[in-house]
């Protein structure tokens, strides 16, 4: 089954892929011939994902898949949350996210996070939304080269490497994008979509 994750990422791409095995063909926004930045401009994840979706779905008529992910802060009241990619600003930068993450902990004790991501998906069958949470804290420091965005500062529950410090098979043991997709895969599989999207 051929089916579009509303997206460039090749990052995104490669983990969603490897989630997926054989059984489905990931294609980009590219690959379809969408070459428009897709807005993302609502206030949950659950709306910037669902906005994403909906725009390549009914401009291509393809099966697809969107995902929205945000890091949630205790100490910053959910902060930075659905604006997670351009926390420092519009240039999306992931240092510059970083650095105002850890300045904006500096005098805080609670390092408690979750990174959560909700994906949605809309078929011929009609849309279905999938949640994975990832809890953890958030470093005092960066540590780590693979992986992206906040990944470096994140450190799981219950493990002592950051996101940045796995290869990319632990990483989808566990992250909350691997969550959300084994949740999406599963629905698939039972609906058996491969045969009627």
């Amino acid at each position: 089954m051929k089916i579009c994750f509303a997206t460039n990422n090749d990052h995104k791409i490669k983990e969603v892929q490897a989630l997926l095995g054989s059984t489905f063909q990931i294609v980009s926004l590219i690959d379809i011939g969408c070459n428009e930045e897709l807005a993302e401009d609502q206030d949950t994840l659950e709306g910037n994902s669902l906005q994403k979706a909906r725009y390549v779905y009914d401009h291509y008529r393809v099966p697809c898949f969107a995902d929205d992910t945000g890091l949630e802060v205790q100490a910053l009241n959910g902060a930075p949350g659905v604006y997670s990619a351009r926390y420092a600003g519009h240039q999306r930068s992931a240092e510059d996210n970083m650095n105002l993450l850890l300045a904006n902990l500096a005098a805080k004790e609670n390092r408690k996070a979750q990174f959560r991501t909700v994906v949605t998906l809309i078929t011929g069958a009609g849309v279905n939304q999938f949640e994975g949470v990832l809890k953890g804290e958030i470093l005092k420091e960066k540590r780590g080269t693979e992986g992206f965005g906040y990944d470096p500062l994140f450190l799981p529950d219950g493990h002592t490497k950051t996101l940045a410090e796995m290869s990319l098979a632990e990483k989808n043991t566990l992250s909350h994008r691997a969550r959300a997709v084994h949740a999406l895969t599963l629905f698939l599989k039972q609906k058996n979509l491969a045969t009627r999207v």
